[in-house]
């Protein structure tokens, strides 16, 4: 992330911060009329910083997606963010390591939205993360 070639940082912020920013200003007024929700699909590495350019982009979006709710609120838009570790998808086929399964993940998202949540934590490692994410600012 600190090399002097920023495209791999650039890359990643064009996807999961300014492709996010874009859907969200292109349909925010119809999602609005519909009471509608945004949500936006982080992951569990915009807390636990282990992948460089990609936790900083899925940081970024989890601060955009906390200025996203207080703009669209008024407008009548909802604004979820989902936080998660690895999904059972092709993206996560590098990693022996346990994964949720895509349904589960979609049904506590649904879960979420129909609630009012703010967030969805679908996963226990994520859990644990953001129970932690207070305690590891103040310990600093």
């Amino acid at each position: 992330m600190l090399d002097r070639d920023t495209s791999a940082l650039r890359a990643e912020l064009e996807t999961n911060l300014f492709g996010p920013l874009a859907m969200a200003s292109a349909f925010a007024d119809q999602i609005g009329e519909q009471s509608g929700a945004i949500v936006n699909v982080a992951s569990v590495l915009a807390w636990a910083p282990f992948g460089a350019s990609y936790s900083v982009s899925k940081a970024a979006l989890w601060s955009a997606t906390d200025s996203m709710r207080l703009e669209l609120a008024p407008r009548g838009v909802q604004v979820v963010g989902v936080y998660v570790g690895l999904v059972d998808t092709e993206m996560a086929a590098f990693s022996d390591r346990p994964k949720s399964a895509p349904a589960e993940v979609i049904r506590q998202v649904l879960d979420g939205v129909e609630s009012g949540a703010d967030e969805v934590l679908a996963d226990e490692f994520t859990r644990q993360i953001r129970a932690q994410l207070g305690k590891l600012i103040h310990e600093r």
